[in-house]
């Protein structure tokens, strides 16, 4: 094609273009003639939206997740809109909006026809810097239509902003507009898109930064300064030079924003801690009783449990899993980039929490390897930190010896030591384990360990996974028995015994004769278990059960539910024990404290139903009162930078040693403070260092001034708790039986099948092992006054762990490796033999569902009259004609949040 042809062709199309932009004007100015006019008014009226709504203008943030000791583990939402008042915003603001959309904004009356003359003629000439709509027009498309480009659309624009500019003042309309438009970068409004952009309030932009966020409208993506910052640029000098124009800022002014950086400071919110089961355990608790909505909520939810207590257990669960994992051997490199047998990339093996996926490059034998990670660092490991992978796994009851460890491209893990000098070979474990903790006393959950680690395993096995409690559920049906008059000195026989074709064994093989019922328990012997259970009642124990939290439907009705073939989440296992701990009572587990808006106002706080109302109501005031106190004095620490909990903080990040066998091994004591402090100085040294840290807290004071809506300003503030009085928690079980449990809970530590616990040096501790056939689950549930702990250990898939994986060998030691750092330094108690709460047992009710209403009945089906003089209950709902459920897989997915966070049993 010539230059002329080509030269033609582009005229052509330029007049056509002008042609029909002439004629959609001219359509649009027909239309404004009053008949046409007020006839299409008639027919698009009825369909136009109430106003009513528009200046209530929504609060959108992320909604933030804190731990009891206020730390940010969790940040939910991408979507950020603060509004505000006609008076918030700066005048300058405003000259840049109406510069870059809308200049005739507080002269015209809706519609602008310059605006649409300027639209089409810079729509023809391909140089478009503002848009055809004003203001008000730009409104009723964001508040109430879509931005489909249809001709019918377009009309119902134009007169609904004619309906805006009737019914509101410019300042309204200019506040609508500033609040609702999208800004990029999520930002909606211009609050926010000062923060998102700048972490400035709007008094603190400049006129550069002003014009930058003006520039935004029109096209959030294609003038975005993270993204196209030379186009930003361009177009917000182009806006500066308007502003000029307009006489809205001077010479000087311009000249200085223009020359102006683009200068961004992005908000960035980081966690102060990486706990992303609780995170996840309270975003779905969230999303489940309030909808999707809550992510954008601006809510800060605050937790019962502490970031120091949880890293605790986090670490507990792994050096746990980690000591089992060595027991059994190497099992080999997960993936090799050249062998097709298990071919693998390094670029999709994740990070591990400090394990780091790299590719063999070099095989020393006998002297380690070499190895390159993703970024392409070369690290070396050295033969005295892979040893430990000479003993290979074969299959969970046998292994081998051999030196060859690693070949040339295998994928292995490695991870370094405390001062990153060393690494290591490591071996992510196959095998998984959970550990919640509970205050008996409340149910506040103290900490919950759903896996290994989050990002291998996001499944919560702690409060999701059903698996058989094996021995932890005896005492429960122990408990039965002593309701009924058995005392643990009850002689109980453990000869054989055969029900049917079912022939019981004890684990030993071996049959102690008539031996006490506490004897029985605290060695876990299985045909004592079944004769307590036959004498009880089937029936009678699955009734107490349900009352303990876990789920009848779930509990077989056959005498092997006295060896736990029935199915119980560690969550209710706990629950259950709880039981034992505070005296008789049910506590209903909880893990949101408080919840709080984006402002601090709060929202909602926890009023659980206690152990012993009475004893906490008796000692509200002063509680109130020392809370207070403490809240005071940690502000004042803080403030002077001595802050507990910056000191507690710093603590809990130091490197963990995983790998250290022994779980209650001494932690390495500081150094000598005094010898260092030794080290002489000269007094020009000292004042070069108290005038630079003077510079330093200067700098730091200016920035915080002027970078004053950053995302720390954003955290929650930190406030006392004030508790109200409490209500008195169902009791299930007598004190005097509760007590005789406990005791012989202890007796499991002292003198049974956990007297490997005894290592922990307290009296004031007592629990239960637990394993299941082929040791497919380990468990150990422990209890102390002031914390239950249950530990469950096992594959996703149930196979045997191995023929001495007994509860006592994998999970009690995450036990004590947890309990031994929880109560260090605490005095030793233990449950009381009195009825604090002076409350009574009742049976449990039922409410049955009728197509009449409720009633109350009993277990045995007789119905309840009202008495209101009767103490807290455990009720349970259901309909009278409703069958047991088909039992659900072990790792379903079912757990209900809601229920969790409420005072009603778990199993309702």
């Amino acid at each position: 094609m010539t230059q002329s042809t080509a030269a033609t062709f582009t005229w052509m199309k330029f007049l056509l273009n002008l042609l029909v932009a002439i004629l959609a004007f001219l359509f649009i100015l027909v239309l404004a003639f009053p008949i046409g006019f007020y006839g299409m008014a008639m027919y698009i009226s009825p369909s136009l939206p109430s106003l009513d709504d528009l200046k209530k203008a929504k609060l959108s943030m992320p909604l933030q997740i804190y731990t009891e000791d206020n730390q940010l583990i969790g940040q939910y939402g991408n979507d950020m809109s603060l509004p505000v008042s006609y008076e918030q915003i700066p005048k300058n603001m405003v000259n840049a909006f109406l510069a870059a959309e809308d200049s005739s904004f507080f002269q015209h009356s809706g519609i602008s026809i310059k605006g649409i003359g300027r639209a089409l003629t810079e729509a023809v000439s391909e140089d478009s810097q503002t848009g055809g709509s004003t203001i008000t027009q730009q409104v009723a498309k964001n508040y109430f239509l879509s931005s489909e480009r249809t001709l019918n659309r377009k009309l119902t624009e134009l007169f609904l902003a004619r309906k805006i500019e009737e019914k509101l003042s410019k300042q309204d309309i200019m506040t609508l507009y500033v609040n609702k438009i999208y800004l990029g970068q999520g930002a909606y409004g211009i609050k926010a898109a000062a923060k998102q952009y700048y972490s400035k309030s709007l008094n603190n932009l400049t006129i550069a930064e002003m014009a930058m966020i003006a520039g935004l409208p029109k096209a959030p993506s294609k003038y975005n300064p993270v993204a196209n910052p030379e186009r930003a640029l361009e177009r917000r000098n182009w806006i500066l030079g308007q502003m000029l124009k307009n006489g809205a800022i001077s010479q000087v002014q311009h000249d200085e924003a223009v020359a102006a950086p683009i200068g961004l400071r992005l908000y960035q919110a980081k966690l102060d801690k990486n706990l992303p089961y609780l995170a996840e355990m309270t975003r779905a608790s969230l999303v489940e009783q309030y909808g999707e909505a809550v992510i954008n909520s601006g809510w800060r939810v605050k937790l019962t449990i502490n970031s120091e207590a949880q890293e605790i257990a986090e670490n507990a669960i792994k050096r746990g899993l980690f000591a089992y994992d060595r027991r059994h051997g190497w099992r080999g490199a997960p993936a090799n980039t050249k062998d097709k047998e298990k071919l693998g990339k390094l670029a999709n093996f994740p990070v591990i929490h400090s394990f780091y996926p790299v590719e063999v490059t070099k095989v020393y034998p006998g002297n380690g390897f070499d190895a390159v990670m993703k970024d392409g660092t070369q690290i070396k490991v050295p033969w005295s930190n892979m040893r430990w992978a000479t003993l290979h796994y074969r299959n969970p009851n046998s292994a081998f010896i051999s030196n060859n460890i690693v070949n040339l491209h295998d994928i292995v893990y490695v991870t370094s030591n405390a001062d990153n000098t060393s690494w290591s070979l490591v071996q992510i474990p196959a095998v998984e384990g959970s550990l919640v903790s509970v205050n008996p006393e409340t149910g506040a959950l103290l900490a919950v360990v759903g896996g290994f680690d989050f990002n291998k395993s996001k499944f919560n096995r702690a409060i999701q996974g059903y698996r058989q409690p094996g021995s932890t559920i005896k005492p429960l049906v122990y408990t039965t028995a002593l309701e009924k008059g058995f005392s643990p000195d009850t002689m109980i026989s453990d000869d054989p015994l055969t029900v049917g074709s079912w022939k019981p064994k004890n684990s030993d093989g071996r049959n102690l004769g008539m031996i006490p019922l506490r004897k029985g328990l605290y060695l876990s012997r299985n045909l004592v278990s079944i004769r307590v259970l036959r004498s009880a009642g089937i029936s009678d124990t699955r009734e107490l059960l349900n009352e303990f939290g876990l789920e009848k439907e779930r509990m077989p009705n056959t005498l092997s539910l006295a060896l736990g073939s029935g199915e119980a989440t560690p969550l209710q296992m706990a629950t259950g024990y709880a039981t034992f701990a505070n005296g008789g009572h049910r506590i209903q587990p909880y893990f949101i404290q408080q919840i709080f808006d984006y402002n601090g106002k709060l929202q909602y706080q926890a009023n659980p139903k206690q152990a012993c109302a009475v004893c906490f109501n008796n000692d509200l005031q002063q509680t109130n009162e020392d809370n207070l106190t403490a809240f005071q004095e940690q502000q004042t620490a803080l403030l002077s930078g001595q802050s507990k909990n910056m000191q507690a903080g710093d603590k809990a990040t130091e490197k963990s040693d995983l790998f250290n066998a022994n779980p209650l091994a001494k932690t390495k004591e500081p150094e000598n403070l005094d010898k260092q402090d030794k080290k002489k100085i000269s007094k020009e040294e000292a004042a070069l260092e108290a005038s630079t840290q003077q510079m330093l807290a200067r700098q730091a004071s200016l920035e915080a001034q002027l970078y004053d809506a950053g995302p720390d300003t954003d955290k929650l503030k930190p406030m006392p708790i004030q508790y109200i009085a409490a209500q008195q928690a169902p009791r299930i079980l007598s004190s005097n039986v509760a007590f005789q449990m406990a005791n012989i809970l202890r007796d499991v530590i002292q003198r049974g099948t956990a007297i490997k616990a005894r290592a922990l040096g307290r009296s004031d501790v007592g629990g239960k092992t637990g394993t299941t056939n082929d040791a497919k689950d380990a468990w150990f549930a422990g209890i102390h006054p002031r914390m239950v702990t249950t530990v469950w250990v096992g594959f996703d898939q149930p196979i045997g762990m191995g023929k001495k994986e007994f509860g006592g060998v994998a999970a009690l030691p995450i036990w004590m490796d947890f309990t031994s750092k929880m109560l260090k330094g605490q005095p030793v108690e233990w449950v009381s033999v009195n009825n604090r709460a002076k409350s009574k047992k009742q049976e449990q009710e039922t409410i049955e569902l009728t197509d009449n209403g409720t009633r109350r009945v009993d277990s045995k089906g007789n119905e309840i009259t009202s008495d209101d003089s009767k103490p807290p209950q455990a009720v349970t709902r259901k309909r009278p004609e409703e069958q047991a459920s088909v039992p659900m897989p072990t790792t379903g997915n079912n757990i209900n949040y809601a229920q969790l966070n409420s005072n009603k049993p778990l199993n309702e």
